[in-house]
């Protein structure tokens, strides 16, 4: 039987797979290293639980028994290690995820931890130690984030980034409302920080005030009223080519992602893309408004150009999003092309009508950026996305 400290709670999980019996001189060994086990004679029971594993790897309580005296005698590293071994030898045996989640909380690893709960949790869902020890760790891990988000934020207050400072108290205080330290550093980071924009916007053109309030706008939701802001800065303008004119067709396309008007998001993506051609975001954002209107290959044309990028330049972010979206692109290009087939082998078109045909079918080869302005209906919303 495997030592019942640290005690891992009832388990419903599955029985393990029937396997030889254990070897009798390493069940001896066992014997002998739990009776030293108990004895608090760790180092011994090491000894003994190793001449048994010598003898018979295969029973999974040598290893999680010899991970319990790793773990009295601190050594955290080979309780970790010998409790992956458990696992190995038997998944269903539920102790040994959480000998390993105690042994990676204390190595400073809390999310690894808790991804060893939840797949402990996965074969047993109803474990009592696992849910607790799960609670724990979510607990530790939300503190630890509170406390470099504070941290995060004096110290961009001490450089002067009092925006950055807000931003990541706002992130903190998201995680724990409640916390004193970030509500007084906020309150007197915000003051400054309003007063410095105060002085930085009265210095701006009438043009950069209307993005700026275009921008207040967006981040407070009300994408219309931010739509109109843009739309009269661009106005102001004149000059659609402008650094200033860029951001404002950047920052009103993303306001138009989020009202669902994809035929405006892909015409303010093309208009930067005219002047910037190498823009992922602006790329980014024209696949995304493509693909909820069937423009499936020109969606796809827009990832890959990202994804031909060097991905220092494009960001990790970014260079994942877009690899992300190239496999479900080249998923509903595939299925076009079989609809398309199907379509056109029907007699009469017949047969076509037991399969999803597309609106408007694009062609996959280069097209000029303008080709992407012309757009269908729009078909579903997308998730939020901050404008530069």
């Amino acid at each position: 039987r495997t030592l019942s400290s640290p005690r891992a709670g009832s388990s419903s999980a599955p029985a393990p797979r029937a396997a030889m019996p254990t070897h009798p001189d390493a069940l001896a060994k066992k014997t002998e290293g739990n009776a030293a086990f108990k004895g608090r004679n760790y180092e011994r029971a090491i000894e003994l639980y190793s001449e048994a594993i010598a003898i018979d790897n295969s029973d999974h309580t040598f290893f999680s028994n010899r991970s319990a005296c790793y773990a009295e005698l601190g050594r955290w590293e080979e309780a970790a290690n010998d409790a992956r071994q458990c696992i190995i030898v038997n998944r269903s045996f539920v102790k040994g995820y959480f000998r390993l989640a105690v042994a990676l909380q204390n190595m400073e690893q809390v999310d690894a931890a808790i991804a060893e709960v939840k797949r402990g949790l996965g074969v047993d869902h109803a474990n009592a130690d696992l849910k607790r020890k799960l609670g724990e760790l979510e607990a530790l891990s939300r503190e630890k984030r509170v406390a470099a988000a504070l941290e995060s934020a004096q110290r961009m207050r001490d450089a002067g980034d009092l925006q950055g400072a807000l931003r990541a108290i706002d992130n903190g205080l998201r995680l724990e409302p409640q916390h004193r330290e970030l509500q007084q550093l906020r309150d007197v980071v915000r003051p400054q920080f309003e007063q410095a924009e105060r002085k930085r916007r009265s210095g701006m053109s009438p043009e950069e005030q209307l993005k700026e309030s275009g921008d207040d706008k967006y981040r407070s939701a009300e994408f219309e009223a931010a739509i109109g802001l843009y739309t009269q800065a661009l106005d102001r303008i004149g000059d659609r080519t402008s650094d200033l004119a860029i951001k404002c067709l950047s920052n009103r396309a993303a306001c138009y992602k989020q009202l669902s008007n994809f035929e405006k998001v892909v015409e303010d993506c093309t208009a930067v893309l005219e002047v910037q051609p190498n823009s992922a975001k602006a790329l980014i954002r024209r696949a995304q408004a493509l693909e909820p209107q069937e423009k499936y290959r020109l969606a796809l044309q827009d990832v890959r150009q990202v994804l031909a990028m060097p991905m220092n330049e494009v960001g990790q972010q970014t260079y994942q999003m877009a690899n992300g979206m190239q496999h479900r692109l080249n998923r509903l290009v595939q299925q076009l092309r079989q609809a398309e087939g199907a379509h056109a082998a029907a007699p009469g078109g017949a047969a076509a009508s037991h399969v999803p045909r597309p609106r408007s079918p694009s062609p996959l080869c280069p097209l000029p950026t303008h080709a992407h302005a012309r757009a269908g209906r729009p078909q579903l919303s997308l998730s939020l996305s901050l404008p530069p």
